[in-house]
């Protein structure tokens, strides 16, 4: 029996389809929320054993603002499980249902599909940092000052509200199932977990070449500016170096974390809130309707020319 063959007799097999279609429609528990489900103990199992080796640095990690990560990672994964069956699944069984292809999963066309969804994650991720409108979700993960396996956890619970998940559709549309596109992205994801740590120093240079590993990905979460909007990449780094956005650590320039306006408050709903307030805020000043809302999609420094009298408050409100 070939080997996706295999998988799927033993999905059948294991009860958990018949499980999910006892659930209510509406709350989409998939095989992409259940490997999260599934994977969620290794990962509190991983922090548990980095955190006892850097405990003592107080730059590395705080007890408490671990436990928020962890918090924000629950919200996450619970407006995702309420939300995504009402929002995002429809789009991607339209999409699949005028699929361009049937294409059948095999080793090699898994392998295709594996590669064409680190691509679209880059393009998302790089839309993320770009585009206010995402950044607005995105800017949660980036806010922590430190970097250990929690910060991998601090996401934010609005992200099926902003539309991120749109750049993948485009696989449904070609002709992947839905289902291998999901799971495919969670273990992406999970891929990810992995590389949020200082306690992994260079690897050898084939695998910094083309894969994404803890010492690019530091750099991605850094503010300096030389290291702000580069190394997007999820499992592999390859697509930096193709589009220019790859960026080494630099030894005159050790990482600072965070972003470069640190949110007044360090409570759940301010992490996930801060930058729309501030976005609608901007959008709010007065001025031509359009100037007005390209606060929306333009980059998140964008700022546009204002009466004196608003940019006087403008800069008073600034932290």
């Amino acid at each position: 029996m070939p080997f996706p063959e295999m998988l799927h007799s033993l999905w059948r097999e294991s009860g958990l389809p018949q499980l999910l279609n006892m659930l209510p429609p509406w709350l989409a528990l998939d095989e992409r929320q259940l490997v999260f489900m599934l994977a969620t103990p290794v990962f509190i199992g991983v922090f548990a054993w980095e955190y006892f080796k850097i405990r003592h640095d107080p730059r590395l990690v705080d007890g408490a603002e671990s436990l928020r990560n962890f918090m924000l990672g629950a919200g996450y994964q619970t407006t995702e499980l309420l939300f995504a069956g009402l929002i995002a699944f429809p789009v991607y069984a339209l999409a699949y249902h005028y699929r361009l292809l049937d294409i059948q999963l095999t080793i090699w066309t898994g392998a295709l599909l594996w590669l064409l969804t680190d691509l679209c994650f880059y393009w998302m991720h790089r839309s993320s940092h770009r585009v206010r409108w995402l950044w607005a979700a995105h800017v949660t993960h980036h806010s922590s000052q430190r970097m250990n396996f929690s910060t991998a956890m601090r996401q934010n619970a609005t992200n099926i509200f902003n539309g991120g998940w749109l750049f993948y559709v485009p696989l449904a549309l070609i002709g992947f199932n839905p289902v291998w596109i999901g799971i495919c992205y969670a273990l992406s994801l999970v891929y990810q977990f992995f590389i949020h740590t200082t306690l992994v120093g260079r690897l050898h240079p084939a695998i910094e070449y083309v894969f994404n590993t803890p010492n690019h990905h530091r750099v991605h979460h850094g503010r300096n500016p030389a290291y702000i909007d580069t190394n997007y990449g999820g499992v592999f780094i390859i697509f930096d170096r193709l589009f220019g956005t790859f960026a080494q650590e630099r030894a005159d320039q050790p990482i600072e974390y965070g972003i470069v306006r640190q949110p007044e408050s360090n409570g759940l709903l301010a992490s996930w809130l801060h930058e729309y307030r501030d976005m609608f805020r901007d959008v709010s000043r007065r001025g031509p309707l359009k100037q007005r809302l390209r606060h929306l999609w333009m980059p998140p420094e964008w700022q546009r020319e204002l009466p004196d009298s608003e940019r006087d408050t403008r800069d008073r409100s600034q932290p």
